[in-house]
């Protein structure tokens, strides 16, 4: 992109190399198994990109939207299941730490986060609570000790190799009474209760994490009991907008593989390239893609300068995931046979791409964000 930095200019650089080399070769391989690569995710720390948001003083790089979503998108473009557990770790665990911990608390934990020697999670989504997130039942109960923590917490990215948790909880009746807590691995009473199996993102581990009177300290409270729903909404807008990088990685990576494979696949005597159905569908899959950058880049602009807009982030999320799914089905279809295979990475893209119109808010529940904030403004005016 044209605004792009030097900066910016040399993480894309590198973490393009970096994928090639570290990522791809080894992505159907943990498709298949069902496994998780460590090795390339631990090296990403010393390329200084596990606090790519977080302040120098702890070790991050103090960078912005941009520069996060230019690693999701040459990492998606690879493997989008390792790159949503890089999503999970560095955006939902420690870009969140970052803004609400206190100086205590990121003193202690983000130095490790930000080397690899720790991989965190963030624990919101319930059995019974998904897109209804505030309604979650996980609760905090204050004792003398500090904090009993009882309930279940469901599709938690890297919950079999995290470290610390960052947790949020019910400590009232309220529908905002809810209170954030870091919960380290080990601390009696926290386990994974359950792997989860996914039709796609199979290199990204996922599970449930159980709390049975699992007893924290007062000290490991972020921030005042309350004030969750400030933190996730701090949280939302890059969340969002990088979660999108991971498809525009997945939309621009179908459509190199199709210019690949109509130049090299014949068919009556002629490569694919020739016939103009095969033509036009790259065409609009090439174009569809550019736009999908625009679109995404100019809202990381805006948001790394000041401007946080929730429907703005909500639209990319909306759109960028959407069309990426289909950009990705058109490429199945491009390539026949072979790309309801597992020969080609076209139909492992589109599997994975498909979680990204589910998490961190479903397609519905962005319209209803979006309508729901053009709508009011419309009264208003």
């Amino acid at each position: 992109m044209w605004f792009f930095t030097d900066e910016e200019k040399e993480i894309q650089r590198t973490c393009r190399e970096f994928a090639k080399n570290e990522i791809a070769p080894y992505a159907e391989k943990h498709d298949t198994d069902e496994t998780f690569n460590l090795d390339a995710f631990k090296k990403m720390a010393e390329l200084g990109l596990l606090g790519i948001t977080s302040d120098p003083e702890y070790g991050g790089a103090g960078l912005g939207a941009t520069a996060a979503t230019i690693v999701m998108e040459e990492f998606g473009r690879a493997c989008p299941g390792l790159t949503l557990s890089y999503l999970a770790h560095t955006i939902l665990c420690v870009n969140n730490l970052n803004s609400n911990g206190s100086k205590e608390q990121k003193e202690k934990y983000l130095p490790k986060l930000i080397s690899g020697e720790m991989i965190g999670c963030m624990g919101m989504s319930e059995p019974e609570y998904g897109s209804d997130a505030v309604g979650m039942q996980t609760k905090a109960t204050k004792n003398a000790s500090g904090y009993s923590i009882t309930g279940n917490k469901m599709w938690i990215t890297n919950a079999q190799y995290a470290d610390l948790v960052y947790l949020y909880t019910r400590t009232g009746p309220g529908k905002k009474d809810l209170t954030t807590f870091l919960v380290e691995k080990g601390t009696p009473g926290f386990s994974v209760s359950k792997e989860i199996h996914k039709m796609g993102m199979r290199g990204s581990p996922t599970g449930e994490l159980s709390f049975e009177n699992c007893q924290v300290p007062e000290s490991a409270r972020v921030g005042s009991e309350g004030d969750s729903v400030i933190h996730m909404m701090k949280n939302l807008e890059i969340e969002r907008i990088t979660i999108a990088g991971i498809s525009l990685g997945v939309a621009q990576a179908c459509t190199e593989q199709c210019i690949k494979y109509a130049g090299e696949r014949k068919q009556f005597g002629k490569n694919l390239a020739n016939f103009q159905m095969i033509q036009k569908m790259i065409a609009e899959m090439a174009s569809e893609t550019e736009m999908l950058k625009r679109f995404l880049y100019t809202v990381c602009y805006e948001y790394d300068h000041g401007n946080r807009d929730n429907v703005l982030a909500s639209m990319v999320k909306l759109e960028v995931p959407k069309r990426a799914t289909k950009i990705a089905l058109d490429a199945i279809q491009l390539h026949g046979g072979y790309g309801y295979s597992r020969e080609f990475p076209v139909e492992r893209l589109m599997r994975d791409n498909k979680l990204n119109e589910i998490g961190a808010g479903t397609n519905e529940v962005m319209i209803m964000i979006i309508a729901k904030n053009l709508l009011n403004e419309a009264l208003r005016s």
